[in-house]
């Protein structure tokens, strides 16, 4: 069945070859005199064609501005027509076999942010209900501690701020996979302790409620180091099928999240229509238990089936080890996390910060919008009225998480732009919202208004820095550290959450605003200044420029990690690392790199190597012929290294 990395990668010899080539055969050339160069499987390895321009062999970052706007638009509207066109041919031969492919490489990789997403945010679905059932315990505190029952939103950020950074650290020295199971396993236990929550008093009841909050939360924060590291890195060695599509990878993954959202909303209006007939109150407390175990119980088996996936059908990039083996080491990189903290500190404070201003917004909204639905429906809303308003604003959510998938990795808007665009949209609409907020909260116009920005910032939000962060928090940084710099940021953000969950106690719906907006633009400040665009980067780049670093000669390494399209401002105008950029001694050196992989890959050591045995044969024999004379090397390969186009696509990615 194909799937859709066929879709990222080649779908077709032709397809592969008149792509590379088309992208750039209207382009002018930086050098009009001198004539093109003919293609080399060599030169193919060395200057991709989905980075570099064919000819002159100039990185497209390095393109002026105007030449680079006519390459990058070419090359991703040929790139989407390819897409396209492979999509058609696997329509024609099963019509199922486009959805098959979404599901098995986005749905199933995202599964654990959807069933965490589906949970996480049944709580703030659930209150409202709670509140009208036993209004003694959740609204007049009569029976229960206030301080209990604030501490079933506590608890749960505490216990997924625990599992970012202790998962985090897992998946850096055991493994992916060990990480990726244990989530599974531990959020299993949590959707079985909610199910089953039970107390002789209603105290008792709201105490197990949120410690069984906390250990799913510990499973929650486990899922964002883990799904962002192993969806990213399941192509970090595709070559062009990583550098073009590696955001949307990602991206697709991470909006799962949205669609567990919304399953949940759906499930308890449905649950409580069944058992209860209707969403008007009031509402008895069979109905209610109901209701909520239902909700509850639903998710368990899908979430067991989440482990028998991970552990026994998901197949894993072998990225980590790799890294590992490059730098010499074994069990936890300690030497690359300490030195990642002074060389990329200002990194991890854009990471970091910038999920922890975007957490603010997006859980503060969550909180909010009890208030906003209210404000809508004339100063009251029943708890029907709250989850359908809420439906929909979850559907504008989506839009927003499927149109940041769309144009994350295009090269001339990419993460960086949509995040720091992002994060000024959300800052004007609070800022007007809080301006203006007597006459947005009027009946009439107003209240339309205030609807439209409430629905802009939801949309600018996943179309911005609640889907970029979860994917520079992990891309920015060497994969030896990757998952625990990831958790690390996220932890960070959680206590965005956290500040929202508090201090919107003790404030008013105004001041909720004006709150919200400085964290905005102070996190679109340091994107700017602190946070690196790495759209079309090829991560073993970052690689390659990590293990000089790691052996104190950065200055050594001249490649495209350094070039100033990819780095920060910081690290341009202060750290000045772009002075290292050399686009020939880089070719030297990438030459001189695959002459010692052929020569150290020789005999035994090609057999032992995970390649078909024709990508055994093209290491020994073509490759080797390259350096065997000057005039071998400059042969082109035949027809133009056409015939080689998918088989150097494959080897690009094993070679590494």
């Amino acid at each position: 069945m194909a799937s859709v990395d066929q879709i990222q990668r080649s779908a077709s010899e032709t397809d592969k070859a008149s792509s590379a080539n088309d992208i750039t055969s209207n382009s002018s050339s930086a050098s009009a005199s001198t004539p093109p160069e003919k293609s080399t499987a060599l030169n193919d390895l060395i200057y991709p064609a989905d980075s570099y321009t064919q000819g002159d062999h100039v990185y497209w970052g390095d393109l002026p501005l105007g030449r680079r706007l006519a390459w990058t638009g070419k090359q991703s509207n040929e790139e989407a027509a390819r897409e396209l066109a492979h999509v058609g041919r696997m329509f024609k031969r099963d019509p199922l076999s486009p959805i098959s492919a979404y599901f098995s490489n986005y749905v199933v990789t995202g599964m654990g942010l959807f069933v965490e997403g589906y949970v996480l945010f049944s709580v703030g679905n659930l209150t409202p209900l709670f509140k009208a059932v036993w209004p003694e315990c959740w609204k007049n505190h009569q029976v229960c501690s206030p301080g209990w029952t604030a501490a079933v939103d506590y608890l749960e950020i505490v216990g997924i701020i625990v599992g970012q950074i202790l998962v985090g650290i897992q998946g850096d020295w055991v493994g992916r996979k060990f990480g990726m199971v244990q989530d599974a396993l531990i959020m299993t236990l949590g959707s079985i302790m909610l199910t089953a929550m039970w107390g002789t008093t209603l105290q008792g009841w709201v105490i197990c409620y949120a410690l069984s909050l906390f250990i799913y939360g510990i499973g929650v924060g486990g899922e964002y180091p883990m799904t962002s590291t192993r969806a990213m890195e399941a192509a970090a060695n595709g070559g062009a099928g990583d550098r073009l599509h590696r955001g949307r990878r990602v991206a697709l993954a991470f909006l799962m999240q949205g669609w567990g959202q919304l399953a949940n909303q759906v499930v308890l209006i449905l649950a409580l229509l069944v058992t209860h007939n209707t969403l008007d109150a009031p509402f008895n407390k069979v109905s209610t238990q109901w209701t909520f175990r239902i909700q509850f119980a639903v998710i368990i088996l899908p979430t067991l089936y989440l482990a028998y996936l991970r552990y026994y059908k998901l197949r894993y990039n072998d990225t980590l080890s790799q890294a590992k083996k490059r730098l010499n080491t074994s069990g936890y990189d300690i030497k690359s996390l300490k030195l990642a903290s002074s060389h990329y500190w200002h990194r991890m404070v854009g990471t970091a910060f910038v999920w922890f201003a975007n957490d603010v917004a997006f859980y503060g909204a969550k909180i909010f919008s009890g208030v906003f639905i209210a404000t809508i429906n004339g100063g009251t809303a029943t708890l029907g009225e709250t989850w359908l308003w809420n439906l929909v604003n979850i559907g504008v959510s989506l839009i927003g998480y499927y149109m940041g998938a769309l144009f994350i990795d295009h090269k001339m808007y990419g993460r960086k732009w949509m995040q720091a665009n992002g994060l000024i949209a959300i800052f004007i609409c609070y800022i007007i919202s809080g301006a203006v907020y007597p006459q947005l909260t009027q009946p009439g116009m107003g209240v339309h208004w205030f609807q439209a920005i409430y629905f802009l910032s939801s949309f600018f939000t996943q179309f911005g820095p609640n889907t970029t962060s979860f994917l520079l928090a992990a891309e920015v940084y060497p994969a030896s550290i990757r998952a625990t710099a990831h958790g690390v940021s996220a932890a960070t953000g959680k206590l965005g959450a956290l500040l929202a969950a508090v201090a919107f106690n003790y404030i008013s719906n105004r001041d909720k605003f004006y709150l919200t907006a400085p964290f905005a633009v102070a996190a679109w400040i340091l994107t700017l200044i602190c946070v690196p665009d790495v759209t079309g980067l090829d991560l073993r780049e970052q690689e390659r420029y990590w293990a000089k670093v790691m052996e104190g000669k950065a200055s050594e390494y001249h490649g495209v990690a350094v070039c100033p399209r990819h780095l920060s401002l910081w690290e341009r105008v202060v750290l000045k690392r772009h002075r290292a950029y050399d686009p020939e001694e880089d070719a030297k050196d990438k030459k001189r790199e695959l002459q010692a992989l052929y020569e150290s890959a020789d005999g035994e050591e090609v057999d032992k190597a995970p390649l078909s045995d024709e990508e055994k044969a093209f290491l020994r024999n073509d490759l080797g012929g390259f350096f065997a004379t000057e005039a071998k090397l400059n042969k082109p390969l035949q027809g133009g290294g056409e015939a080689h186009e998918s088989k150097l696509a494959d080897l690009e990615k094993r070679l590494s």
